[in-house]
């Protein structure tokens, strides 16, 4: 990633991020777990942009692909043009039946790690934003 100039943005939820991410990865989740439930992250805008200039070449994953995609129909409209999709996630496309057709992130032997690097997690980079 750093090679390209890419640093990947996972959207997925804070407690997803936490069992296990790509590693150097930022964690900004397109939703929130609360109280009343899973519900969109009204900061998510936000925090992404006092966490990266329009202009950064940002590679945008989930858990499967589908966060990933609706968090990119958001970054576009707000100036993002350099961001692309980690289509099959960090788990992996699967069919209706639960069969895998296309792996993830950690399927693929890419690295993974469990503890975020410094500033890189949602508590963190909430703060900027």
């Amino acid at each position: 990633m750093v090679e390209s100039g890419y640093v990947y943005l996972d959207v997925r939820t804070v407690e997803e991020f936490a069992q296990g991410h790509p590693q150097g990865a930022y964690n900004v989740p397109l939703r929130l777990r609360t109280a009343q439930g899973t519900q969109d992250n009204p900061r998510f805008l936000a925090v992404v942009a006092a966490a990266f200039a329009p202009d950064q070449k940002l590679i945008v994953g989930c858990q499967s692909g589908s966060r990933s995609a609706a968090a990119l129909k958001q970054l576009g409209p707000a100036g993002y043009l350099h961001a692309i999709e980690q289509r099959a996630g960090y788990a992996g496309r699967r069919d209706a039946f639960g069969r895998p057709l296309e792996p993830g992130w950690q399927a693929a032997g890419l690295p993974c790690a469990t503890e975020p690097l410094a500033g890189r997690d949602y508590a963190a980079l909430s703060q900027r934003g």
